[in-house]
């Protein structure tokens, strides 16, 4: 009844990779749970550091009902300065707690599921404000560990995509991208030597950055009708977004903590430019015009890692790729004699 198991990073991969259709439906349906009242998403809680101010530890408590019926906290870590000792940006692990007693049911390796659940999230955004699943160009400024993600879901979803042109600050960072999606999904790639060049005829711009402010300024950085996945969040300056279309994963959530649409509220004094949320566009109850380019800004619910995480621990039970931890709960014992 107290079971207890450990999913690692490895059989996190190997359930990803073998998943990704899945997951992306998985995480559909938890943004539609979400907009149905189906659950509960506190703010994200921010842990700084005033020696590290580029460091950051993230709480993201959740409840997900429907058929998961789950709750849970994702604790993520981001050090930047990690990359230059060769050792990953981000650590996560993720709780996920039994909803009938409270009680932890298994912990997880979830830097990956974060990856994944911000991938998907961005593939399915990128379909729903384009309105196609084919695009002659893609521009992925940004060539790191999400951009790879990203790059998997649009492989997986079976986009018809002419070609990948990649822009990194860091070539070699952008040069391993390329090769990646040329050599490993059978995609065109190019890389680019300026984020104009990048994003300039691209259909899809996809921003997985880094970045702590913005630096993409000016009413005409994007073309009308362009889509805009700002996943990174803080590379958009505010004029940009108030003349685009801007879509949102959660609006109370997505403005805050200085996100370029945050910015946008805070220049422009209202939240009107906002025109709506991924769930009521994927319901048809946002309508975009042609004039604009359009944006999706998705601040990252709590909620899309307990339904990948769920789903993930469900598929690792099922093919025995848990590590149960016997008796883990002691007290429980005394309590059930």
């Amino acid at each position: 009844m107290f079971a207890f198991d450990v999913v690692s990073g490895t059989v996190a991969r190997q359930v990803i990779s073998e998943s990704r259709q899945d997951i992306y439906q998985v995480v559909k349906a938890a943004y539609l749970a979400h907009e149905s009242g189906q659950s509960v998403n506190p703010n994200s809680y921010f842990l700084r550091f005033p020696e590290k101010p580029s460091a950051r530890i993230i709480a993201l408590p959740a409840y997900l009902g429907g058929e998961h019926d789950v709750a849970g906290i994702k604790w993520i870590a981001s050090f930047p300065d990690n990359v230059a000792h060769n050792v990953p940006r981000a650590s996560a692990v993720l709780l996920l707690n039994d909803y009938a007693t409270g009680y932890p049911f298994a912990c997880l390796e979830a830097s990956q599921i974060s990856a994944a659940r911000t991938a998907a999230s961005c593939v399915l955004g990128a379909a729903t404000l384009h309105g196609s699943t084919r695009a002659a160009r893609v521009a992925v400024v940004g060539a790191g560990v999400i951009a790879r993600n990203i790059l998997d879901f649009f492989a997986a979803e079976q986009w018809q995509i002419g070609e990948f042109a990649v822009y990194d600050q860091v070539s070699g960072y952008a040069d391993k991208l390329a090769a990646y999606s040329r050599e490993t999904l059978g995609i065109p790639a190019t890389t680019t030597d300026s984020l104009d060049a990048a994003v300039r005829e691209a259909e899809v711009v996809v921003l997985a950055t880094t970045a702590a402010a913005p630096y993409i300024t000016g009413t005409k950085a994007f073309s009308a009708g362009q889509t805009v996945l700002n996943i990174s969040l803080r590379d958009i300056a505010p004029e940009v977004i108030l003349a685009s279309h801007n879509v949102v994963d959660d609006i109370d959530h997505c403005l805050t903590a200085q996100t370029s649409p945050h910015l946008a509220e805070q220049a422009c004094g209202n939240r009107d430019f906002i025109d709506g949320t991924l769930a009521e566009a994927l319901l048809g109850k946002v309508e975009f015009g042609a004039a604009k380019p359009r944006v999706f800004s998705p601040f990252g619910l709590g909620i899309l890692d307990l339904a990948v995480g769920s789903f993930i621990h469900r598929r690792a039970v099922e093919s025995g790729r848990t590590t149960p931890i016997d008796k883990f709960f002691a007290e429980t014992e005394r309590w059930q004699k």
